[in-house]
């Protein structure tokens, strides 16, 4: 994961970064006509239901009627300010890794089409550019040198109008005539971008102290040798951290060789492919360089502004254009994961930086979206299980990765580990050797995509617990049960789940099911009906972790006297709804939905923080230095991924609402009750602030007169109370805590950083003292911050599903399809239920396709070459996904103070292992690797 150390008041205060200006406003925030919306959201009367539920999205009409604009959709005239020219810009790449780039010839373009400005390695070396380092080295080309990887861009090319590139680009698709080859040469070899190793051995039960775990003692960390992992310790029981768990390593090895009589080891290998994400917004940017105030001007499409802007303004700042001011405008935007960490960012900045004052618009098309957009990481797994024959219990868990990152590093260290802390699915594994390397291949690029290694490893689990049943002539739900991880159970990295499991739930609801009950009497009986196909039903279930292990949310929320709500969020809205969930978020302390939003929020000048060093490597130590910083914080702001707007964005959320709750609303509530002689309406009554209630949009505690909120609003400016609140939270597997004198109330939060807003009658004193941006910024006091050991947890937040599927698999083609599936979700407090649904549709039909049809090849041949689209590459449509059929089940919150949980990537994980296990029971073989086509079952029924 990225870390930027930046001072965040120098960031957005007109302060410097690398020596430039950096602001950043959202495009909602730009006038520009009819084009463009004013806000997110739609007044609430449009969205919201009389019973204080969504009746639809907030920005659903914006949706549906075309006025959300997206980041792509923007052109120069469209930008105030703005030249009116539009330039337009293209990478050129070269295709075949296996030759020396020796230069360009674009002369056969023809004089009319010659780009207006090429851009080329040797001009970012001679103009000082300086390219983010986690997406170094050669960001173009040098000639005379082997390309990284099939694709590798080699020149940027820039026109000054639209004819003239679209005619010189049709030329140059589909060909590359425009490169010229060297020798032929060994393909260029990279060191392992990560390589990790989870060791644990649990003592007689969980609730032991474990022997050895990460959590407890260390990850292990290989040598790195003829760019392999090499582990050149010697394990010893009594020696370092590392000897000592490569000791019980070689004690599960040998066990696992050498089995008892009365265990059943399974040893397998699995294999998943590279995945194109499909985003239907593909990379995007559009810029503008006035070189008279040497101003950069930046639309741009990410899913993490914050790191777009820090490192753009680093990249340029030592260059000789000389960058004062950087002014970015991130859009609406959709990804799946695949525009955070994306290098696309700074080739379109560059693109701009060279227009000689014309503004350039660099976006891909579809082929060029499939050549260098970020793919999902393929995995190549082997897994060894030892199971007890008696009582089928789970004894040893190895498992050995190979990940393949393609040609840039990205996330695939982080994506690696994640896959392999995945791996045990919802099981407890007394002892476990989790192996994984994230390699360099010439591949395309693979990076954050939805998933992030969990749908890799815990689909495999699934299909290996699946056919270990069969081996043992057990019912797969039933030795799911007996293997199933309970509350207060660790993980394999040692630490334990946060909250209540109800993975025995969802397991008892499946079991029940009369699909499952009746599998084999309806695969008799359809099969006998038709008998061109083989029938077969399959179940799979997993639980994901959500959250990246630092976490930053921000959140601001106002209530004016007239008693509108108003609610800004550093998360971006990138198609999750979370705009919506978040205005949902505000009733729980002020009775009401935010009625404006605004999301992907930047300015954040009030807080006046700061931060430095990586919250992932840091010692214990260096935090404690830190920290006697009042202003340090881990992490500025969280990227919108990994899952976390549900629970960590609602966290900053409601801490903002219960903040003016209890020192605005609250306040005011009590002084009208208190109204009259010896205390009013109050006085016959104990009324305490825990017996609050919002009843349609009003206040009551205890048999109180219910108060309107707009009566309460009024009450709190009237006499200055809290009005607003602006909060930072930090959350590494758990959250950082601090003390803060709230309007004279000393109050312990899960809040590292807090500025609030009084009233309009405030006293003068009072005001004076909202001196930050017009908030009064809190000191904090006896800061507690998440010990930096639980960095080794790697997860403790996690999400269930199962999925229940139907297939049919033609005897004569050997074509799968779904039939129908039921899922069963467990996500503690849905905020909009309609929200959860359509992720899980969603969801599951992008995992049909990564278990049925979506594949490409890796190397040659494959999508680098630029000659990829939809054409070639099979996406599942309304038919191959059951669409009228799905059926699902949301478990209900044990009470309504259940966190939310995130859901948006395990959604599509269940399905993949159901799908392999339903072909299983189909057709009486097994197919391991993915997607399962109808080649790979007919070698299957072959073999």
């Amino acid at each position: 994961m990225s870390n930027r150390d930046i001072s965040r008041r120098s960031f957005l205060q007109g302060g410097l970064v690398a020596g430039v200006s950096v602001t950043l406003a959202p495009l909602s925030s730009q006038a520009l006509a009819a084009l463009m919306e004013n806000s997110v959201t739609v007044p609430s009367e449009q969205w919201l239901g009389n019973n204080g539920k969504a009746r639809a999205r907030n920005d659903a009409l914006s949706k549906v009627c075309g006025s959300k604009v997206f980041a792509r959709d923007i052109r120069s005239k469209d930008m105030p300010g703005w030249p009116e020219q539009q330039g337009h810009a293209m990478l050129l790449k070269t295709i075949k890794a296996d030759r020396i780039f020796a230069g360009i010839d674009l002369a056969w373009l023809g004089a009319e089409l010659q780009p207006d400005r090429i851009v080329t390695a040797a001009d970012l070396e001679k103009d000082g550019i300086v390219f983010p380092e986690e997406h170094a080295p050669d960001p173009l080309l040098p000639e005379g040198k082997v390309p990284m990887f099939i694709g590798h861009p080699v020149a940027i090319l820039i026109w000054n109008d639209f004819e003239r590139f679209r005619q010189a680009k049709n030329k140059l698709k589909f060909n590359d005539k425009a490169i010229r080859y060297g020798a032929q040469v060994p393909y260029y070899e990279g060191d392992p971008y990560g390589s990790f190793r989870y060791v644990r051995v649990g003592g007689p039960t969980s609730a032991d102290e474990d022997e050895f775990a990460s959590l407890k003692d260390s990850i292990l960390f290989p040598m790195l040798k003829n760019r392999r992992p090499v582990w050149n310790s010697q394990p010893n029981l009594h020696g370092n951290l590392t000897e000592r768990g490569l000791f019980y390593a070689e004690r599960m090895k040998q066990q696992v060789e050498s089995p008892p009589d009365n265990w059943l080891v399974f040893d397998e290998r699995y294999k998943t492919p590279s995945i194109e994400p499909a985003a239907m917004e593909p990379d995007n940017g559009n810029g503008w360089y006035d070189p008279k105030t040497k101003t950069l001007h930046f639309v741009v499409a990410t899913q993490c502004p914050l790191e777009a802007a820090t490192e753009t303004a680093k990249m340029i700042a030592p260059s000789r254009f000389g960058l004062a001011n950087l002014n970015m405008h991130p859009g609406y935007t959709v990804g799946y994961g695949s525009k955070d960490h994306n290098i696309f960012v700074y080739y379109a900045a560059l693109a701009a930086l060279y227009g000689a004052g014309v503004p350039v618009r660099l976006a891909n098309d579809r082929y060029e979206q499939f050549q260098s957009g970020i793919k999902r990481h393929p995995f190549d797994i082997r897994y060894q299980l030892a199971v007890d024959k008696n009582d089928h219990s789970f004894k040893i868990f190895r498992a050995d990765m190979s990940v393949d990152g393609g040609g840039r590093i990205n996330y695939s260290p982080s994506v690696a580990a994640v896959g392999a802390t995945a791996a045990q699915s919802i099981y407890y594994m007394p002892q476990n050797d989790l192996q994984v390397t994230a390699y360099h291949s010439r591949g395309v690029e693979a990076g954050s995509m939805r998933g992030y290694g969990t749908l890799q490893s815990m689909a495999s689990t699934e299909m290996m617990v699946d056919e270990i049943a069969g081996r043992l002539g057990v019912d797969a739900i039933e030795l799911r049960r007996k293997n199933a991880l309970r509350s207060g159970m660790k993980n394999t990295q040692g630490a334990i789940p946060a909250g209540a499991l109800r993975l025995h739930e969802i397991l008892d609801k499946a079991s029940v099911h009369d699909t499952w009950k009746n599998r084999e009497a309806i695969k008799q009986q359809r099969e006998a009906a038709d008998p061109d196909n083989w029938y077969g039903i399959g179940f799979a279930i997993c639980q994901k972790d959500f959250g990246t292990g630092s976490e930053a949310p921000m959140a601001s929320i106002e209530f004016t006297a007239e008693g509108r709500i108003n609610l800004r969020h550093i998360g971006i809205e990138i198609g999750t709804g979370m705009s919506t969930s978040q205005a949902m978020v505000v009733a729980d302390f002020l009775g009401l939905p935010a009625h404006e939003v605004k999301t992907g929020e930047t300015d954040w000048k009030e807080m006046q923080l700061t931060t430095s060093g990586n919250p992932y490597i840091m010692s214990q130590a260096e935090q404690d230095s830190l920290l006697r910083n009042p202003r340090w914080v881990g992490k500025l702001a969280s990227a919108s991924s990994a899952t976390n707007s549900a629970y960590y964005f609602s966290h900053a959320t409601r801490e903002a609402a219960r903040v003016l709750f209890n020192h605005g609303l609250w306040p005011a509530a009590m002084e009208i009750w208190r109204q009259g002689p010896f205390g009013g309406q109050a006085n016959p009554y104990v009324v305490r602030r825990e017996d609050a209630f919002w009843v349609d949009g009003k206040l009551t505690a205890n048999g109180m007169e219910p108060l309107p909120f707009a009566m309460l609003a009024k009450r709190a400016h009237e006499r200055g109370l809290v009005t607003g609140a602006t909060v930072h939270g930090f959350n590494r597997w758990s959250w950082a805590e601090a003390e803060y004198s709230i309007d004279g109330v000393r109050e312990r939060l899960p809040l590292d950083g807090l500025a609030v807003k009084y009233g309009d009658g405030a006293p003068n004193a009072k005001k004076a003292q909202m001196n930050s941006a017009g908030f009064h910024l809190l000191d904090r006091q006896n800061i507690a911050y998440p010990a930096t050991q639980l960095n080794n947890a790697a997860v403790t937040y996690y999400s269930p599903v199962a999925t229940l599927v139907e297939v049919k698999v033609n005897k004569g083609s050997a074509e799968v399809s779904v039939l129908n599936h039921h899922s069963w979700v467990e996500c503690g407090r849905v905020l909009v239920p309609e929200l959860v649904k359509g992720q899980l549709e969603g969801g599951i039909a992008m995992g049909i396709g990564h278990a049925l049809m979506e594949e490409m090849p890796l190397y040659e041949g494959g999508p680098g070459e630029g000659d990829w689209n939809f054409n070639r590459y099979r996406l599942p449509m309304a038919r191959h996904v059951a669409v009228w059929k799905q059926t699902a089940e949301i478990l209900p919150p044990l009470s309504p103070s259940d966190p939310s949980k995130g859901i948006a990537e395990v959604v599509m994980i269940p399905v993949v292992g159901a799908i392999g296990n339903a072909v299983a029971h189909a057709i009486g073989k097994r197919v391991r690797d993915l997607p399962i086509t109808s080649a790979r079952i007919k070698e299957a029924l072959n073999g």
